[in-house]
């Protein structure tokens, strides 16, 4: 078949991308990428572009839907670039995101006999998110724009209530709009770099039910501070905190490096696992409490920790997975390259009466190689990495270090998989792997690996 574009074809999707498209095959094995389609639906697809083994289309007309397609509860599907899969039922997704898992170990990592748990999936696939950042803008007509970016771009989306999150966001987001419209704060423009408010920044404890506002300005303030922080108070009693973040940058980064607060406390606190734990706005703390906390359990459970053994937590952040499990050990070690992260760590070690625990601000394979130097030896090592992994260099180290189990804590397949690759080159088994969900209807899926040195 010789695609060109504008041509209209039929297709059957077979498969789903990462980033959630829907893949179909022409007769001649040209795979065709189509966003918003399902498995098992047969579509007549208009062909967008063509490259030498594959093209992209867009759904012209659904001819036989797939059993998994269900109605968007959500009117910005398809327009926010947050979600992948409000077109298709749960099951469906968590099908598609254990198979991506599979798929990236065992063709990129070459691991062919480790055991594949279940994926841990959600309870509540909507409204559990803790944490939301919108951008603030203006479009074409002067109206206020508060809400995502549009897919691979930065058009603001405009969203008065995302249905991953709390409706308790949406009050905020609608004190907000009033608050602009009645003090006429200017709004910044990321094209000249002029301008004021910038975005709107929320968190909440679901235990506590504290609730921290923040914004983040061009600037060191904004008009009329007074009033927002009483329109706030006056409509939302749980309200614990409004901070102001400066953030003169002409960036993408979102927050600045300097905080004010200009109401109630500089932080708000939450539970994970039976312990408390202080969050600022620099924080990193799970946006899904109760997934996290299945997912957390599960590392536990690989950890496998005795009373006389020493854990070492690299990228410990603000020590949330290692504290978890600290009284299950003799000593526990956290590396954090976020000085104020390592602050936080050491705060949540003594508000939850933790001694037997150090934390310290360093990068992971620097701090690891010290270590090593000063004559640690891990029994167990727990790895939680940004999403472009750990990588040779610290690996390596590990490999030095010997630990008898090592834990790792995935938030991208594909990195998991090369760094999996690795560590079965120097020696450490695969033993089993758990997909698990923690961000409902995006396309992102978390892992956690136990690896074992000599079947320990």
């Amino acid at each position: 078949m010789n695609l060109k574009k504008n041509d209209i074809i039929d297709i059957e999707i077979t498969s789903a991308t990462a980033e959630g498209s829907g893949v179909g095959r022409t007769e001649d094995g040209i795979a065709v990428f189509v966003p918003l389609s399902a498995i098992g639906d047969k579509l007549k697809v208009r062909i967008l572009k063509v490259k030498k083994t594959y093209a992209f289309g867009k759904i012209e007309e659904i001819t036989v839907p797939s059993k998994s397609r269900i109605e968007s509860e959500c009117p910005n599907f398809s327009k926010c670039g947050g979600c992948a899969w409000h077109h298709i039922n749960y099951e469906e997704e968590c099908k598609i995101k254990e198979q991506r898992v599979i798929d990236a170990v065992t063709r990129i990592g070459g691991i062919k006999d480790a055991v594949y748990k279940p994926i841990i999936s959600s309870d509540n696939p909507l409204r559990y998110r803790n944490k939301a950042q919108f951008p603030i803008g203006r479009d074409s007509n002067g109206n206020i724009l508060i809400g995502f970016y549009s897919f691979h771009s930065h058009r603001i989306i405009d969203c008065n209530d995302c249905i991953l999150q709390p409706e308790l966001f949406a009050r905020v987001i609608k004190i907000t709009r009033k608050f602009i419209e009645q003090t006429n704060n200017d709004i910044y423009d990321e094209t000249t770099g002029k301008g004021r408010l910038r975005r709107l920044y929320i968190r909440v404890g679901e235990i506590t039910d504290e609730l921290m506002v923040c914004y983040v300005v061009n600037g060191n303030g904004l008009k009329q501070e007074d009033l927002l922080v009483n329109m706030l108070k006056d409509e939302i009693p749980q309200l614990k905190s409004v901070i102001i973040n400066s953030n003169r940058e002409k960036t993408n980064v979102i927050l600045g490096t300097k905080n004010r607060v200009a109401y109630g406390s500089d932080h708000i606190t939450d539970e994970l696992c039976g312990l408390k734990f202080r969050i600022s706005p620099f924080s990193f703390w799970q946006v899904n409490r109760r997934q996290a906390e299945k997912l957390y359990n599960k590392a536990k459970e690989y950890a496998d920790l005795k009373s006389d053994e020493v854990l070492l937590d690299l990228y410990c952040g603000t020590g949330t997975i290692g504290l978890t499990m600290a009284q299950n050990c003799k000593l526990l070690v956290g590396v954090e390259a976020v000085e104020d992260a390592i602050k936080d760590a050491k705060e949540n070690a003594k508000q939850n009466n933790i001694t037997n625990a150090r934390f310290i601000c360093s990068d992971a394979a620097k701090a690891a190689q010290k270590l090593k130097s000063e004559g640690l030896k891990p029994d167990v090592i727990i790895l939680d990495p940004p999403r472009k992994g750990c990588g040779d260099e610290l690996i390596q180290t590990i490999f030095e270090m010997s630990p008898k189990r090592v834990v790792y804590v995935s938030c991208d397949p594909a990195t998991l998989a090369r760094d999996l690759k690795i560590f079965s080159d120097g020696g450490y088994i695969v033993k089993e792997i758990t997909p698990c969900d923690m961000f409902s209807r995006t396309a992102h899926v978390e892992s956690v690996v136990l690896l074992s040195k000599n079947n320990f």
